[in-house]
């Protein structure tokens, strides 16, 4: 058996774009408003794609980046929301 995966406390600051959606392996997504900040858990290893919407009325979404799980920075103590 594997051994079980570690678990990181993570954030992402969105300072670009009018929407950020992080989109997990297991197929969950993350909403990020421009000018905020958010923690989440995710596993070492794991791919977040970074996808940008600019018109929430439009299917188009621009991927910004992959990056993953451990290259983002921790999340501080008090960020924990």
């Amino acid at each position: 058996m594997p051994p079980a995966a570690t678990k990181l406390r993570k954030a992402y600051v969105n300072l670009a774009h009018p929407l950020v959606v992080l989109r997990f392996e297991d197929g969950h997504e993350i909403k990020v408003s421009k000018d905020k900040v958010k923690t989440f858990d995710a596993y070492a290893g794991e791919v977040i794609k970074v996808v940008a919407i600019y018109d929430p009325s439009s299917n188009e979404r621009d991927l910004l980046e992959s990056i993953r799980a451990e290259d983002l920075p921790d999340a501080e103590p008090h960020e924990t929301r």
